[in-house]
């Protein structure tokens, strides 16, 4: 029964997961190629004869209908071929491997300090909830959610880089050139969490075998720790989940703000140059990540909840 039913499960998320990608890849492609500029002119510049240019336009296969461009790109990506960089000429597979390491090593600090920060939080601000330190909880992680990283970012920047000293402004030089970036992306992150915390833990303090499991003599603490917080771990499983694709797609501002040497900075220098094969490379990479993520958090929950399985 569970073996027929997780069969299930997983032929409707791989044909999901499927779908998803191919739609990424038919957007970039379209939206990428609309976008005005001619990597042509970007390469050789606006004094090149015409010659030249449609020469070159020839060798890149640019001079072809775009469908016929398109059907190119999916028969080489089914042979795990990326292609070449347009401008460095380097296999796209190589530049990956270069940046994406550094892209999940920030979204993985960024989900530790967001969970670290976020969940106390949640907590505490649950156990007092409608005194003066909840409604303080809150209105920080309000403020905090709504800040976007590329004004976030530089103010870290200018409090502990320029005034205070105390962390590299910028680049992967040091050790610590990851501490600002991370905490830039991992505050947004705790302030989720901590409304998601504060929210789940209020809908479970008041049922019933809260009041036996405390009405038994169990510590607080334990009712807590051992009840309380285990039933209201799913949703909270769920947000951080959905958070790590976030983090590993909120990665482009940060990663640019900080020149962090990631995919998402990578991105934005393809999109500059008109690097076509780089940028469909980069937003793949990133939306299969994404999927990827949220599919084994589903699973997760999936296992986590038996409820659910009678849904799917």
């Amino acid at each position: 029964m569970l073996g027929g039913w997780f069969t299930l499960f997983l032929i409707k998320k791989i044909f999901g997961f499927a779908t998803v990608i191919f739609g990424v890849l038919l957007l970039t492609f379209l939206l990428i190629h609309l976008v005005p500029g001619d990597p042509v002119e970007v390469m050789l510049g606006e004094s090149a004869s015409v010659a030249d240019r449609d020469g070159l336009r020839a060798d890149l296969g640019l001079n072809q209908p775009l469908i016929t461009q398109f059907g190119r790109y999916l028969a080489k990506l089914s042979h795990g071929d990326f292609g070449r960089s347009i401008h460095s000429k380097t296999p796209i597979i190589e530049l990956l491997k270069m940046r994406y390491p550094a892209t999940l090593k920030l979204a993985g600090l960024a989900l530790l300090i967001g969970i670290s920060i976020g969940v106390p939080l949640g907590i505490w601000a649950a156990l007092k909830n409608g005194h003066w330190q909840d409604l303080m909880v809150t209105i920080v992680s309000v403020r905090f959610s709504a800040m976007p990283a590329f004004w976030l970012g530089p103010i870290l920047m200018l409090i502990f880089a320029v005034w205070l000293g105390w962390l590299p402004v910028s680049g992967m030089e040091s050790r610590t050139s990851i501490i600002l970036p991370a905490v830039t992306l991992g505050l947004g992150l705790s302030a989720i969490l901590t409304r998601m915390t504060r929210t789940s833990l209020l809908e479970v303090l008041n049922d019933d075998y809260i009041r036996t499991a405390r009405a038994k003599g169990l510590s607080e603490n334990k009712v807590i720790l051992r009840h309380a917080l285990r039933a209201a771990l799913l949703p909270i499983i769920t947000i951080v989940g959905l958070q790590m694709g976030s983090l590993l797609a909120g990665t482009v501002i940060t990663e640019t703000v900080f020149s962090w040497d990631g995919i998402g900075r990578l991105l934005i220098e393809s999109i500059e140059k008109r690097d076509y094969p780089v940028t469909q490379a980069c937003v793949l990479v990133v939306a299969l990540s994404y999927v990827l993520v949220n599919a084994f958090t589903d699973v997760c929950y999936q296992f986590a909840d038996p409820r659910t399985k009678a849904v799917n």
